[in-house]
């Protein structure tokens, strides 16, 4: 399947997990790309995992989504090696678990500076060469704790909320310039937030009782779960689905 011949995307978080996972199917499915990270390390990584004969499609360029200048200057980056910009994938996200009486103010920041404002950031630097291109689309990443109970992630929850009504705002404000905006929203998937989560010492497991899902016996996603059904909703086959969420969780919320 080759839906994205032609295609000029932007992934950011695209050193590791989900982000990672977007795009090399993208690139897989014909895309011409620029991996954005943090780690230059996730990024090498991320070109060692790309077949040789897709790479010439491929840049990887380091950003800090929550710096304003960063930000501005990876979609400048991006936008001239691509010649224009028609998808913007923002899948770059961090995690901190505290009881919320006990957690750093500087945690709460920092969690809503790279999710929520990371996210805004990206998309206002990159919407008018999304809307050059007449067919722009966004692609934002909540998450279940948006919409269920997740116990000691009061920040975390609280940025992906925002991000479904960022996502609302930018698709009902820009519908008649072409522009798509849709959210996914992924339960418990295999990356490296998940494995590196870190629960306070006296963390009430009784409280975290939901499985992330029904599938394999409530076993975790895996990013490819969630890369196809960006693939999809980025591409034409998507067309008619805009200012919506995505909910891939394996039934954690049914």
């Amino acid at each position: 399947m080759r839906r994205y011949d032609g295609r000029r995307v932007l992934v950011t978080g695209a050193g590791s997990g989900i982000g990672q996972g977007v795009a090399l199917r993208l690139l897989e499915e014909g895309a011409r790309l620029v991996a954005a990270d943090i780690s230059e390390s996730g990024l090498a990584a991320t070109v060692d995992a790309v077949p040789a004969d897709q790479r010439d499609r491929l840049r990887t360029r380091t950003v800090d989504i929550a710096n304003p200048e960063s930000a501005r200057a990876a979609v400048s980056d991006a936008v001239e090696f691509l010649g224009g910009l028609d998808v913007l994938v923002n899948a770059a996200g961090i995690l901190r678990a505290a009881h919320t009486h006990e957690m750093p103010f500087e945690d709460w920041n920092k969690v809503i500076g790279v999710n929520l404002t990371g996210t805004f950031l990206m998309i206002q630097s990159a919407l008018p060469h999304l809307i050059d291109s007449g067919h722009g689309v966004i692609v934002n990443f909540s998450s279940t704790s948006a919409f269920g109970s997740n116990p000691y992630m009061a920040a975390y929850s609280a940025s992906k909320a925002g991000v479904n009504a960022l996502t609302h705002s930018i698709a009902l404000e820009y519908v008649k310039k072409g522009l798509r905006a849709v959210n996914i929203v992924p339960g418990g998937i295999s990356t490296g937030i998940t494995s590196g989560l870190e629960l306070p010492a006296d963390a009430d497991w009784t409280l975290m009782a939901r499985l992330p899902g029904w599938i394999e016996g409530g076993a975790l996603g895996k990013p490819e779960d969630i890369a196809g059904v960006v693939a999809m909703a980025a591409s034409d086959d998507g067309r008619y689905m805009t200012g919506t969420e995505l909910r891939v969780d394996g039934g954690a919320l049914m």
